[in-house]
Order: C-alpha cells, then sequence, then structure tokens
C-alpha cells in the first residue's frame, strides 16, 4: 500500500484529549530518554507530528507513532502551555493490521522493543489472517527474528496445524491482498 500525498503536508493541531495511544506499541523510552525528549520539545519545538488514526465513531484520535511527544505534551505544564495544549499530528486511514506494522516500521528505525509486547503483535497479526512473509515484509523482521518470536511467546496456538519453517516466498493470502 502506498499514498498519492504524503501525510506530512496536512499537520493539524488538535487538543490532546483528543487523541489516545493504542494498545499495542511495544517502544519503551527510559526516564533518562524521556527528559531528553521533554528538553528537546522545550527547546526546539515539535519538529515531528505524531502520527495517528481518526476514529469517526468516537470523534478521536488513536496514536500510531508518537507516544511518547505525546506523552510529554501531556505531563510538562511548560510545554502543554506553550502548545496550548494542541498536539501536532498527521492522519493515516489504515485497517487495525496495517496501522500495527506501520507503528512497528515507525519504532524499529529509532529504538528498541519490549519482546513480550512484540511478541504479541505478531500474535495478533497472525490471529488475523497475516502470513509469515506478510509479517516479515511490514514489520521488518528476517525468518530468523520471526521464529525466535514465535518461540518465545509460548502461544501455541501461533503454530498450531501448521510446520515450523517459514518459507522464502508464498503466495499472499486472501486478507493481504485486500489491503494490498
Amino acid at each position: 500500500m502506498s499514498v498519492d500525498k504524503s501525510p506530512v503536508y496536512e499537520v493539524k493541531a488538535v487538543p490532546v484529549e483528543k487523541v489516545y495511544a493504542n494498545d499495542y506499541n511495544p517502544n519503551v523510552v527510559a526516564p533518562p530518554e524521556m527528559k531528553l525528549l521533554e528538553l528537546s520539545i522545550w527547546e526546539d519545538g515539535f519538529t515531528m507530528p505524531c502520527v495517528c488514526y481518526y476514529n469517526k465513531e468516537e470523534d478521536n484520535y488513536i496514536l500510531v507513532d508518537g507516544y511518547h511527544r505525546y506523552t510529554v505534551l501531556k505531563t510538562s505544564k511548560r510545554i502543554y502551555k506553550r502548545e496550548n495544549g494542541l498536539l501536532p499530528i498527521v492522519v493515516i486511514d489504515k485497517d487495525l493490521s496495517n496501522r500495527m506494522s506501520s507503528t512497528i516500521r515507525h519504532n524499529r528505525a529509532r529504538g528498541m522493543h519490549n519482546i513480550e509486547l512484540m511478541c504479541n503483535i505478531v500474535a495478533e497479526l497472525d490471529r488475523a489472517g497475516m502470513s509469515d512473509q506478510w509479517i516479515m515484509k511490514n514489520i521488518g523482521m528476517d525468518r530468523d527474528e520471526l521464529l525466535r518470536l514465535k518461540q518465545i511467546s509460548g502461544l501455541a496456538d501461533l503454530f498450531a496445524n501448521r510446520e515450523f519453517s517459514i518459507p522464502d516466498e508464498v503466495a499472499p493470502t486472501e486478507m493481504e491482498r485486500k489491503t494490498l
């Protein structure tokens, strides 16, 4: 799936109270780096918008990327005041599986991941009908890393009625063809 126009050309400022964290982000930032991020936003301002999905039914935004910038705005009184409680965001319109893979792609370029949460994401994508090939391509994993995460997870249902090797290439599943 590609885009016709990059979302960054349509940055909006939305009240932080209308933005909610997703429940699958495995990215973790240590306290010293969070302090550095707060300082960076204080000194430089927001230089990157957060990436969100707009939830029409609830009239709110769900974070895809930018959880720690969002957290800084919510917890730093001086930044909240300066920004008038507004968070710079861009909106992408993707289904949950593709939002999850977008979150991972954004995160992997920047930092470390919590293994347990990464296992949960792999399990969720597997349950959503995404093949190992799709997961590897969209999350940027190699075969060994995916196999390790599945083994670490201890979730027997990931391996139920399946071979334990991951093929080099397979045809996309019906679910994946719908997202291409």
